[in-house]
């Protein structure tokens, strides 16, 4: 286990347990005190935790794992999802994405497209014809609009809002008045849970608000999540199941897929 993959498993026990304690941790994670010591001292100078005596607990803050520590989970099952995503993107369409780790990995397919011209193989400048940017991505995630900003082929309206340090995504009023005002022809809408039968939600229901209205705003409505976000449910409710046209997961765990086309729902298993 590398040290970002420890920083992510401390901040995850952390998380479920509410306190940890060195010792106990080192064995769990098969490497010694000093090393759990360090990454803890680490995570602390980040302000993720509060180091105690033997151990560390929460900051005062609202406690949940920060988004580049869940970057590295099912990476390349996100990827995949990512580019099945992407390859749903016409020329000239405008594209809503919020904010979150499956998210993230449509961008960055998105800005990889050859055909548009940025990605390998294409040349510098990424327009169409007309000198328009290839697509329009509107977003209230903070990363994805940096990561795409510097896309010949994209252009990126960000909705205003306060950020949330654990996912970077905007919220609150000012992110509603921008998404009340605009139509997209497709949203790809990441979820911490996804439920045959409750449909998509988040752990935050600030975050599930602007992600609802997001989706609300869009033609066809494309649901983003590793197959470890299916069948679970968790507390603010993003849209109900009659509102998704197509969810996209990977191909780990079929029997949870089939509960979603049983509902009429098209999957697409990357």
């Amino acid at each position: 286990m590398n040290q970002h993959e420890r920083h992510g498993a401390l901040l995850r026990l952390l998380a479920e347990r509410g306190r940890l304690d060195v010792e106990a941790v080192a064995v769990e994670v098969a490497v010694s005190a000093a090393t759990i010591r360090r990454d803890l001292d680490q995570l602390a100078e980040q302000q993720l935790l509060v180091r105690t005596r033997g151990g560390a607990v929460p900051n005062d803050v609202a406690y949940d794992l920060p988004l580049r520590h869940r970057a590295g989970r099912d990476a390349a099952e996100k990827e995949r999802i990512g580019r099945a995503a992407a390859a749903m993107v016409g020329r000239g369409m405008v594209v809503g994405l919020n904010g979150g780790t499956t998210t993230a990995a449509v961008a960055r397919a998105l800005a990889a497209r050859a055909d548009w011209g940025d990605g390998e193989g294409g040349p510098p400048d990424a327009a169409r014809g007309d000198g328009q940017p290839a697509v329009t991505v509107v977003t209230n995630a903070l990363n994805i609009a940096a990561e795409l900003a510097v896309r010949r082929s994209v252009k990126v309206v960000v909705s205003g809002g306060v950020a949330m340090p654990s996912s970077y995504e905007l919220v609150g009023p000012l992110a509603g008045h921008i998404l009340r005002e605009i139509r997209l022809d497709i949203a790809f809408v990441g979820a911490d849970a996804v439920d045959a039968e409750h449909g998509a939600s988040a752990r935050d229901e600030h975050e599930a608000s602007i992600n609802a209205l997001l989706a609300a705003q869009a033609a066809k409505l494309v649901v983003v999540a590793d197959s470890t976000k299916l069948g679970v449910r968790t507390f603010a409710r993003i849209c109900p199941p009659a509102d998704i046209d197509v969810l996209v997961t990977d191909d780990r765990a079929a029997d949870k897929a089939r509960a979603f086309e049983d509902k009429g729902m098209s999957v697409v298993r990357a």
